[in-house]
């Protein structure tokens, strides 16, 4: 009941300060704590221009942004910047570091493997940006997107940073629009079972939206440590209007309009200070605020359904850490964090104008969570370093509304990371943790997809997913800045949260998220970073990222070995890019390419299937203050695919009934932007 007396107080109380973030050792003493520096001077080949470019061009380091979890011990990134997390959870990393120019950063630090006085944050490897201080720098940056159907949304950037004596302050305005490049023109048919044809049509779609974005931080003494304070306003507005026409057995059309509306509103603090000569202190406190409201209108010639959704979230965090350092070779840290997180979702479906009840639509959720943890990392000798951790996590949730319940969990999650360094240029590291997962607010109530008929039911009743974690990779550095990391992980997993049938009121069944059991999950991962020079293209480099997975459970519903829906069980993406002179031209094929996945529903099977995204761009920067980019995004004008296999009951009670094939092809984007830089 101890770790439930943090949470208590951040409920009832408004956000205090309470924190965490390692302590970076000295630039002289990098090769000490197992630190790597890579000077601006090692980035100049390809000319960036904010931090998050040479982040992303280090030697087989590939950038996590952290999760959207509850909580902030669980939340972390793989970036620090000047040897702290930033205080936000709205906030994405890659943006934060997208707002630091490369003029402003003195180094970027490698962290690989844990050294004393370092949080890992349970990562493998960490990137440290150390900025510079003084000056004052604004930023103006626009950029303009053409689509191929005839629309152009414009975009601007306004940012600024700066220092007045020992504090330091920064702010930014983000506004404009984005098209969403999941949507297009394509074909739909729908077959029998027999395989003959049901239905056939075509299908006209496009969805797009704005944001807007007002984020701001101030930094000074206060006592003998500093506070920081940060805050974040965002908007988005968001449509999408789907007509499909179709041409046999007979001409008719079907209409699906949705809007999304979201808000969110965010302020953090964090103070550190020193209690000694190895000792000090970090807290932390944030608050989040959001509100969505989304409608999902369908009509056809016989049907016309309406679902409305609106959900209030909030999350408060107080959370405190001690550190000391022992000696050069030993550490030690430890602390607690308290949360509390609230919830608030109604939703209206209607068919035909009747109302449907759906399990778990109109629920109120509330949480509040505790952790205590210790951590240590002890260097032994050069070659060899050690992190072990132990956190004990409790959670009581309680929801009413449709679902009245009432439970509480506690799990112990201990965590060993053994790094071994070969020679310079090779490293060994082995994981073993016990991870636990967070249960997803929206996975407590309903959700659906009218265009592919699609209604899910909510379920607070679940219990996190649990697994044991082996990993060991293996980094080699080569030709400078080569570098090849080869990672393999297996999991063994208990309480699986995955799809199956829950009972509404009326006797009607629904699909709803479930905990089906223990299952497995191999991966295979595959990071290379590979100078050209050497084959006679200067100033030339390639990236490449693969992974593979494979997982197996057991169907709820047919009982047989299958994967875990939603997984990918192949993912990659490649860059290449070559600096001459002023220029830069290269392509990227990213986004997570060439995918497939699977939902495996009690009544139906959902293969989602995405083709390569293709990116050509060309780049000029003729000072290190102003740069010009043009893109052809989607150059391939890729197809997003989506096939259902559909059953009229439980897929082991009823035989194959049809097959409907949606598939969307996006335009290509013509994307342009212009930054200029004014000031130091």
């Amino acid at each position: 009941m101890l770790l439930f007396v943090l949470a208590q107080a951040v409920a009832a109380a408004a956000p205090a300060p309470a924190a965490a973030s390692p302590n970076i050792p000295p630039p002289t003493a990098a090769s000490e704590a197992g630190v790597t520096s890579y000077p601006p001077t090692f980035f100049a080949d390809i000319h960036p221009n904010t931090a998050l470019d040479m982040v992303n061009d280090l030697p087989g380091f590939i950038l996590d942004t952290g999760s959207g979890v509850r909580g902030y011990e669980g939340a972390a990134g793989n970036v620090l910047i000047n040897g702290q997390r930033p205080t936000s959870k709205s906030d994405n990393l890659g943006n934060i570091l997208s707002r630091i120019l490369a003029s402003q950063v003195d180094r970027v630090d490698m962290i690989r493997g844990g050294a004393p006085g370092i949080d890992m944050q349970g990562k493998s490897v960490i990137a440290n940006v150390i900025t510079k201080k003084g000056g004052s720098r604004f930023l103006v940056h626009y950029a303009d997107q053409h689509d191929s159907d005839g629309r152009r949304l414009g975009f601007i950037r306004l940012e600024g940073s700066g220092q007045v004596g020992q504090r330091s302050w920064e702010g930014g305005l983000n506004v404009g629009g984005f098209i969403d490049d999941g949507f297009g023109d394509g074909p739909r048919t729908i077959t029998n079972g027999d395989g003959s044809l049901r239905l056939s049509g075509h299908i006209h779609s496009q969805g797009w939206g704005t944001q807007a974005a007002l984020t701001g931080a101030t930094e000074a003494p206060l006592g003998s440590g500093r506070l920081r304070i940060n805050g974040r306003l965002f908007n988005q507005t968001y449509d999408s209007a789907e007509l499909d026409t179709t041409q046999f057995p007979d001409t008719h059309s079907e209409h699906d309009h949705q809007d999304d509306n979201k808000s969110q509103s965010e302020v953090g603090l964090n103070y550190n200070r020193p209690l000694g000569s190895r000792t000090s202190m970090e807290v932390l406190a944030l608050r989040q605020d959001a509100r969505e409201k989304y409608a999902d209108t369908f009509n056809n010639p016989t049907d016309a359904q309406v679902f409305k959704q609106n959900t209030t979230t909030s999350e408060t965090i107080l959370r405190g850490v001690l550190k000391f350092q022992q000696t050069p070779k030993l550490s030690w840290e430890a602390g607690a964090e308290g949360a509390y997180n609230a919830l608030e979702n109604h939703i209206l479906f209607s068919d035909n104008g009747a109302f449907i009840a759906l399990p778990a639509a109109n629920v109120m959720v509330d949480e509040k969570r505790g952790e205590a943890f210790v951590k240590a990392v002890w260097r032994p000798f050069s070659a060899l370093t050690v992190e072990g951790a132990v956190r004990e996590e409790g959670s009581q949730i309680e929801s009413s509304g449709d679902v009245n319940l009432s439970k509480t969990l506690y799990y112990t999650k201990p965590r060993v990371l053994v790094t071994w360094a070969v020679d310079p240029d090779t490293q060994v590291r082995f994981r073993y943790e016990r991870e636990v997962g967070q249960l997803d607010f929206n996975a407590f109530v309903a959700s659906t997809t009218l265009t592919a008929g699609l209604v899910s039911a909510g379920n607070p009743n679940l219990v996190p997913a649990q697994d044991w974690a082996s990993e060991i990779a293996i980094e080699r550095h080569f030709w400078g800045s080569g570098g090849l990391t080869v990672t393999a992980r297996h999991l063994q997993i208990t309480d699986v949260i995955d799809r199956a049938p829950v009972r509404a009121p009326d006797g009607t069944f629904f699909d709803a998220p479930a905990n089906i059991g223990d299952a497995t999950e191999d991966d295979l991962i595959v990071n290379l970073s590979l100078p050209l020079d050497k084959l006679g293209l200067k100033g030339a480099q390639f990236r490449g990222d693969y992974t593979r997975r494979m997982s197996q459970v057991i169907d709820p519903t047919v009982h047989r070995p299958r994967g875990i829906s939603g997984q990918r069980p192949e993912e990659w993406e490649a860059h290449f890019s070559q600096s001459v002179g002023e220029f830069i031209y290269g392509v990227d094929v990213g986004f997570g390419n060439g995918w497939q996945q699977r939902y495996y529903r009690f009544n139906q099977i959902q293969i989602d299937k995405l083709q390569p995204y293709v990116t050509p761009f060309w780049e000029w920067k003729p000072n290190p203050k102003f740069s010009f980019r043009f893109e052809l995004d989607n150059a391939t004008a890729r197809t997003f695919k989506h096939t259902y296999e559909n059953w009229n009951g439980p897929r082991n009670l009823t035989a194959l009934d049809s097959v409907e094939q949606r598939t969307y092809k996006p335009g290509r984007i013509f994307y342009f932007r212009v930054r200029k830089i004014f000031g130091n």
